[in-house]
């Protein structure tokens, strides 16, 4: 069974939720501060988290931050700020997505079950494919989901290794922003710009010795990016 993780210091919000995500056959737990949920992900085996930014103890974004140290699991943000910086800031720091509130419930559900697709895609809890691409000393191994930098293991969420995989599949064809957006979140891409940005600012930092001067993932300046043939 799916476990998922509800954290909101919001009481009604987190059961409210837990009523939508039960009726599709997940396991729901319940935190109430960023604390609590970090004590809960080291003792349970959590697929995903869906947790507040602006709470007691210990806010969602500081949460996120130490999750991040040790974890590649989805994490969905909620909010009640629409504003796009907030948004920015999210993935800045390891969201995978961002719902404002007041939310649709079954908007939550739709991206709930988008970002656990990716994530068992992934193959952190199920490995389906076999497959190694390189690009000179940048390998992606689509069997362990593993990817590598001259020999470094290198640690990427999941939405950056499949927006990585896209492009190292096709070294040398270049991507608009749409294209991208479309590909790995399969929706259409409305306001995607600064979205994929982040994604691929955080690619490079993790890939590239220096990423002003990128050596593998390069812009096609208003078109978009590629992986440059090695």
């Amino acid at each position: 069974m799916t476990n998922i993780l509800v954290c909101d210091d919001d009481k009604e919000i987190v059961d409210a939720i837990e009523i939508y995500l039960k009726q599709e056959g997940y396991q729901i737990y319940k935190a109430y501060n960023g604390e609590q949920a970090l004590r809960m992900l080291k003792e349970l085996n959590i697929h995903l988290l869906i947790i507040d930014i602006m709470m007691p103890k210990m806010d969602g974004i500081h949460a996120t931050l130490k999750i991040r140290e040790y974890s590649s699991i989805p994490i969905i943000f909620l909010s009640a700020k629409s504003e796009d910086t907030d948004k920015i800031l999210g993935l800045n720091i390891g969201a995978d997505d961002y719902v404002t509130k007041p939310f649709n419930p079954l908007e939550l559900v739709a991206r709930v079950k988008s970002n656990l697709r990716r994530y068992t895609q992934l193959g952190n809890l199920n490995v389906t494919n076999n497959a190694l691409f390189t690009a000179g000393g940048l390998c992606i191994d689509d069997d362990t989901k593993e990817v590598t930098v001259d020999g470094e293991v290198v640690r990427l969420t999941p939405i950056e290794y499949n927006i990585l995989l896209l492009l190292v599949k096709n070294q040398g064809k270049v991507f608009s922003i749409d294209q991208i957006y479309e590909s790995i979140w399969n929706e259409e891409a409305i306001g995607a710009d600064n979205t994929v940005a982040v994604h691929i600012r955080h690619i490079r930092e993790k890939i590239e010795i220096n990423p002003k001067e990128p050596r593998y993932l390069k812009v096609v300046w208003g078109v978009g990016y590629k992986i440059e043939k090695q």
